[in-house]
């Protein structure tokens, strides 16, 4: 659960006509960010997700990453057929991301107002971001929750929990199984041929 409760803005349950944001590597996308995305499109009533792939996380410095092309390619198979659930390459020359950065483009091309899809890990550490004030006034945050979360929403924040949901998927144990040769992995169908047409992850098959 979260701290410091009395320190958030009182909330309506619906984000009608925001623009939510989810950021991420996406390396590779799985099925758990699908399914955070739909539970967030239908619980809020967005008017789009948008997935924005990083080019260059702050955070993951140092880390290789899949091409930016393979990553948002991925996104944009995982995508398709997807109501309101679209992908931006906003941040394909942006070294680093930073989500100010985005946030500022997407409000100038009229994208906004804008909504956060975060984890509650990553919503924990938002006072560690670039101008992270400035993000906290201009955008509501759509925090996912899992039981046992903790985090300390920052005075002035909005903030609206998606919680209970168990999704233990994560990018690092697809990258994982696919090196060990599985191809039975939480991906859907056109991102795993994609990978292996494209020889990611050390995986140099055809299906």
């Amino acid at each position: 659960m979260s701290q410091d409760a009395p320190a958030t803005v009182p909330l309506s349950k619906r984000l009608e006509g925001h623009t939510a944001i989810f950021g991420g590597t996406f390396d590779p996308v799985h099925n758990a960010h699908l399914a955070i995305a739909k539970a967030a499109r239908d619980k809020f009533q967005p008017r789009k997700i948008l997935f924005v792939p990083a080019a260059s996380p702050p955070h993951k410095r140092g880390i290789e990453l899949a091409p930016f092309e393979d990553r948002a390619r991925m996104l944009e198979l995982a995508c398709a057929g997807i109501e309101r659930c679209e992908v931006s390459r906003i941040e394909e020359n942006a070294h680093p991301s930073y989500s100010i950065l985005t946030i500022g483009k997407l409000l100038a091309a009229n994208a906004g107002p804008l909504a956060f899809l975060i984890g509650a890990d990553a919503f924990a550490e938002i006072r560690t971001w670039k101008r992270w004030q400035d993000v906290v006034r201009l955008v509501d945050f759509i925090v996912v929750t899992r039981p046992g979360s903790v985090y300390d929403a920052p005075e002035g924040s909005r903030v609206h929990e998606l919680s209970d949901l168990e999704l233990p998927v994560s990018s690092s144990e697809v990258r994982d199984e696919i090196a060990r040769g599985a191809t039975a992995v939480p991906v859907p169908k056109t991102v795993l041929q994609y990978i292996f047409a494209h020889g990611l992850y050390t995986i140099h098959k055809n299906l």
